[in-house]
C-alpha cells in the first residue's frame, strides 16, 4: 500500500494488484488525502492463480501500453520447526511467496525485453539470507528468491531489464499477526518450549519494529535510478546479521542466534 502510494506521488501510474479488491479502503483513503487518486488503479490479482496473472497482465498493458516497473510483493509467513509442518503448508507457502513471484515475472518479462527496458524489484527478506529456528518454510522461500533474482538478473542484463532484490529486517506489517496466530505446536511436542521463545522473540521484535514507509521510499528511490545495484539490505540490525553471519565462523554465529531466542 505504501510502496503504491509513493510511486504514484513520484508520477507512475500504478497497478495495485490485490487478490481481494475488497480489502482496498486503506489504499483508497491513502490515495485520497494525498491526491493520487487518479494515478491508482486496484486490479484483483492473485499469485496463485494463473488465469489471473494472465488476465491482470493483460489489462494492465491494453489501458496503459507497458509495465516499466514491477514490484513482487506478494507474501506471507509460514512457521513451525520441521518436522511438524505438514508438506501441504510447505506448498502452499512456497506457491505464493516463490513460484507466484516467478508467474507474475515471466508474465511481464517479454514486452519488457521486446522494449529492452524495464525494472524488476522483487521483495525478499533478511530470512533469505540468514534463517532462523520455526520459520523454516518462509526462509525457504525466501532463499529461493534470492537463486531466482540472481539467475534473472545474469539473463536480463544483455536485454536491458534491472533486476533487483530488497531484503528488509522485521518491520510493522500484517505479516506478523498473521503468520504468528497460525504457529504454533502441539501439547506434547518436543519442539514446544523452544518455539515458544521463538515467538515470545518474533512478537518482541514486532513490537518494536520501525515504520516500513522506510522501504517504500527505498523502492522509490530505486525506481529513480539508472543502474541500481542487485541487493539492497534495509532495516535495524539487518546488516549487523547478515554481515555477522558472513564473517564469523558458524558454530559462533549458532550459539548467538541461541542464546537471543532463550
Amino acid at each position: 500500500m505504501l510502496t503504491a502510494a509513493l510511486l504514484a506521488q513520484q508520477g507512475y501510474r500504478v497497478v495495485a494488484a490485490m487478490r481481494d479488491p475488497s480489502r482496498q479502503e486503506d489504499l483508497v483513503r491513502l490515495a485520497e488525502q494525498a491526491a493520487i487518486l487518479d494515478r491508482v488503479r486496484v486490479m484483483r490479482m492473485d499469485v496463485t492463480d494463473p488465469a489471473a496473472i494472465e488476465a491482470a497482465v493483460a489489462e494492465a498493458l491494453n489501458s496503459f501500453g507497458r509495465i516499466d516497473v514491477l514490484v513482487n510483493n506478494a507474501g506471507y509467513a509460514a512457521g513451525g520447526f520441521v518436522e511438524e509442518v505438514p508438506m501441504e503448508e510447505w506448498r502452499r507457502q512456497m506457491e505464493t511467496n516463490f513460484f507466484g513471484l516467478v508467474a507474475v515475472t515471466k508474465a511481464v518479462l517479454p514486452q519488457m525485453r521486446e522494449r529492452r527496458s524495464g525494472l524488476i524489484i522483487n521483495i525478499g527478506s533478511v530470512s533469505g539470507l540468514a534463517a532462523f529456528p520455526g520459520y523454516a518454510p518462509y526462509a525457504a522461500s525466501k532463499f529461493a528468491v534470492e537463486g531466482f533474482s540472481e539467475s534473472l538478473r545474469h539473463e536480463m542484463s544483455p536485454f536491458g531489464v534491472r533486476v533487483v532484490i530488497i531484503e528488509p529486517g522485521a518491520y510493522r506489517t500484517a505479516i506478523w499477526s498473521k503468520g504468528l496466530s497460525q504457529i504454533s505446536a502441539a501439547d506434547g511436542s518436543p519442539y514446544r518450549a523452544r518455539l515458544d521463545a521463538v515467538l515470545r522473540y518474533s512478537r518482541k521484535t514486532a513490537d518494536t519494529a520501525p515504520d516500513p514507509q522506510e522501504v517504500a521510499e527505498l523502492i522509490g528511490r530505486i525506481a529513480q535510478m539508472r543502474s541500481p545495484r542487485l541487493r539492497y539490505v534495509v532495516g535495524r540490525g539487518s546488516r549487523l546479521l547478515t554481515g555477522g553471519k558472513s564473517l564469523l565462523p558458524w558454530r559462533w554465529f549458532e550459539r548467538i542466534v541461541a542464546r537471543a531466542l532463550r
